[in-house]
């Protein structure tokens, strides 16, 4: 098996970790769930996000496809960046929790745009 391909299947199984993980933290900020405040919690989400980036750097350089070269992906990383903020502020920094929930439902919607990016390889995602 190539290099490439055991990137992008590490790639793919850490989005999918990285996403339905964010999506249950999102949901135990609703609930007000004690399990957020679990140090286990806490940590997973850098660790899974540093592998889904490694393999990301990797995927990109042995494609040789960057970010300000190729459309597509730096549109990725423009909705990455903004689906890390809007992520911040639904589970920590939102002053309601009504706030939170907005965040909450606008980081999905960047992270599904992301993702629809990733798949048609076309800036516009899903808009395509």
């Amino acid at each position: 098996m190539n290099a490439y391909l055991i990137a992008y299947a590490i790639h793919i199984a850490a989005v999918c970790l990285s996403g339905s993980f964010f999506l249950v933290r999102g949901i135990w900020m609703i609930q007000e769930n004690t399990l957020l405040e679990k140090k286990i919690v806490r940590i997973a989400p850098h660790v899974i996000d540093t592998v889904l980036l490694i393999a990301g750097v990797v995927l990109a350089t042995l494609a040789q496809q960057y970010p300000g070269i190729d459309s597509w992906l730096t549109v990725k990383v423009l909705a990455l960046i903004a689906y890390i903020v809007l992520g911040v502020f639904a589970l920590r920094r939102g002053k309601t929790k009504t706030a939170r929930v907005r965040y909450l439902a606008a980081a999905i919607a960047a992270f599904g745009f992301m993702v629809s990016v990733s798949l048609t390889r076309s800036p516009l995602g899903f808009l395509s």
